[in-house]
């Protein structure tokens, strides 16, 4: 099997070819590119995304340009409220030829998985993923089933405020590596919106500029890129903080150090560099951690919970020093 090899972020080909996915992805997706780098940490970093927003600010556009940009498979699950776990993963069929039951794969056997609107199907159907993004693999029938590789969930979800909406719970959000939100464009990106949308969709226009191979070799160069223990320790101070916090009656886990630390890399990596600085750490705290936390019934505010979570990890952040 060819393999590809992957030299340091911050050599000339690999940047250069960072720097062209961003702009491939930034056809669609316009005044974004924060959003569009968070993205492509996740991918590199071997996490998931979910995107929560209102409906219409790009979620899906940013999804759709993500995986046109990648030769590799791709699917869109709906989700609704009469969604089931053998839509998503798949079912055993009886062939009455063979007398045996076999195995039908589901949608979720895709490199790139764009689970819109996840937060309209029920529990027990936001649960058939939790396997998949966790080990890769899916069982059925007590038959496990490995899933390809480079594997992304990016998932969309409107506000829990809004109607119809089922919250997914926190061992499901615990499995996305990190939680942002696409926010509305500025006034001139707008524009460009209305005027490039006179036509066709400008997510047609994207075409792929790498493989899957490459992404998995980006993958394995992303964990070598180094870490400074001045900034294990950061991440731990504040991981303790958000435990000790009477803000929080439940402070971060250790996988959710973990995964800011594999984060910070991929960051770092998307970045051009094969170190890690601080503000790798510093910028990803929020996005990484606030759907880990859960806040106290003490801190009294008239934000959306998600907005809570974030205002007091902002604090906890400001308050703790920053390694030089």
């Amino acid at each position: 099997m060819q393999t590809t090899t992957v030299t340091p972020a911050n050599s000339s080909p690999t940047s250069a070819r960072l720097a062209e996915l961003v702009r491939n992805i930034s056809k669609a997706v316009k005044g974004k590119e924060e959003v569009i780098k968070a993205a492509l940490t996740t991918l590199f970093a071997r996490g998931h995304l979910l995107i929560e927003d209102v409906p219409g600010v790009g979620k899906t556009t940013l999804a759709h340009a993500l995986a046109r940009s990648f030769r590799c498979s791709f699917q869109r699950i709906q989700f609704t409220s009469d969604l089931l776990p053998g839509d998503v993963i798949g079912i055993s069929v009886f062939n009455p030829v063979s007398h045996e039951f076999e195995f039908k794969p589901g949608p979720i056997f895709a490199n790139i998985i764009v689970a819109d609107e996840i937060n309209r199907t029920t529990p027990k159907t936001q649960s058939s993923l939790l396997e998949a993004m966790n080990e890769a693999q899916i069982t059925v029938d007590n038959h496990t089933h490995a899933l390809p590789n480079p594997f992304l969930v990016l998932a969309t979800q409107n506000p829990i405020e809004h109607h119809g909406t089922y919250p997914l719970p926190e061992s499901q959000l615990d499995r996305f590596l990190m939680r942002i939100r696409m926010g509305y464009p500025g006034r001139e990106s707008e524009k460009e919106i209305l005027r490039n949308n006179a036509g066709h969709a400008p997510v047609d226009s994207i075409t792929p500029v790498m493989d899957a191979a490459d992404v998995v070799a980006m993958q394995e160069a992303v964990s070598r890129v180094k870490v400074h223990d001045s900034l294990l320790d950061y991440a731990l101070e504040i991981v303790d903080r958000t435990r000790q916090t009477e803000l929080l009656s439940l402070g971060v886990s250790p996988r959710g150090a973990v995964m800011l630390h594999r984060a910070a890399q991929a960051r770092a990596f998307v970045e051009g560099r094969d170190f890690c600085l601080p503000d790798d750490f510093k910028k990803l705290i929020v996005p990484v951690f606030a759907h880990r936390v859960v806040v106290s019934s003490r801190y009294v505010s008239t934000q959306k919970k998600s907005e809570q979570a974030e205002a007091i990890l902002g604090e906890i952040v400001e308050s703790t020093r920053v390694p030089v």
